[in-house]
């Protein structure tokens, strides 16, 4: 999985997280006086993508739209250290860059906990020269690129006609592709993967899912409907399902059962594992099941976090042995 290079495109999100120390009430008004402690942004959206991409050894190309502000400069800074290509990260001043801004409140004796959260982004359409700009940048790219994320959050970046240009270039040149679209999968017809938790999954096909078998069938369904070489649907502490072209279905249990202390960003670093592996020619079934555990590492970190390569191998070893520790345990 080292070295192959991933393109991915869509909605760049600064998480934004403000912290503040409990000074007084208000006389203005029933509500807390903070004094600002510290100030921390975060890769979100498909950002978070990218950085996952790039702390598990892949060299990732970043292409989005954010502003002309701080939260961009901010966004292209982290991803840059970690040797994330963000030149067709273009910059429109008259736009702002998605943020979810996260007030943290606390005091000496008091736990911080979240007390509101503010997001900020443009509803309004991409610009046509912006959209053209980044057509060319990844026109530019797309010969030596292996394997391609779309990660859609429903803000516009991805648009049809760039969305047209990947999964045509990667059927013609059998490359990998996978999306992750929260709000309108059924338009990525012809991609190669799609990723959905099973709430997502059920909006798609417009039904509730009681069981493992309505998830499979509705997997099959959505894999039909977009002529997708599979279906991979995210279950929370039910593990995964894989659906494939060929009829196949894989459960995929959780790896590691032990606490979890945050799920945010748990989908971003699942597809960051399943392009990498499948550029690097891992069996599909393969691919979903270490991107079940690099999952799985994710969860036990808190806020929206980046799994290295290293902390992969080492939870890869960890379970490999304790298969041996049990298939030993059932021979004697």
């Amino acid at each position: 999985m080292q070295g192959r290079k991933i393109l991915v495109i869509g909605d760049m999100v600064a998480d934004i997280y403000l912290d503040g120390r409990i000074s007084r009430i208000s006389r203005e008004a029933p509500v807390l006086v903070l004094e600002q402690a510290g100030e921390k942004i975060v890769a979100g959206g498909a950002a978070n993508v990218v950085n996952n991409i790039a702390t598990l050894g892949g060299e990732v190309f970043a292409v989005g739209l954010l502003g002309d502000d701080g939260s961009a400069r901010g966004l292209k800074k982290i991803l840059a250290a970690n040797g994330a290509h963000v030149e067709g990260m273009l910059e429109d001043a008259s736009r702002p860059t998605i943020s979810k801004t996260r007030i943290i409140a606390g005091g000496r004796a008091t736990v911080s906990q979240q007390i509101v959260r503010i997001d900020k982004e443009s509803k309004e359409p991409m610009g046509l020269s912006f959209e053209t700009a980044l057509h060319d940048y990844i026109r530019s790219v797309l010969p030596q690129i292996e394997g391609v994320v779309i990660s859609d959050y429903g803000s516009g970046t991805v648009t049809e006609g760039l969305q047209d240009l990947l999964i045509s270039y990667c059927r013609e040149h059998d490359l990998p592709s996978i999306v992750d679209s929260r709000y309108d999968v059924g338009r990525f017809h012809g991609i190669g993967y799609v990723k959905q938790n099973d709430a997502e999954l059920a909006s798609a096909v417009g039904r509730r899912l009681h069981s493992t078998e309505e998830i499979c069938e509705a997997g099959e369904e959505l894999r039909e409907k977009l002529d997708a070489d599979g279906v991979l649907v995210t279950r929370g502490e039910l593990g995964m399902v894989l659906v494939e072209r060929n009829g196949s279905i894989h459960n995929i249990p959780v790896s590691d059962k032990s606490e979890v202390f945050d799920v945010s960003g748990a989908g971003d670093t699942c597809v960051a594992t399943v392009i990498l592996a499948l550029a690097a020619g891992v069996r599909p079934d393969m691919a979903a099941r270490l991107s079940n555990i690099a999952s799985g590492i994710a969860v036990r970190k808190l806020g929206t976090s980046t799994v290295s390569a290293a902390e992969l191998k080492k939870t890869v070893e960890i379970l490999q042995g304790k298969e041996r520790e049990e298939h030993a345990g059932c021979t004697k």
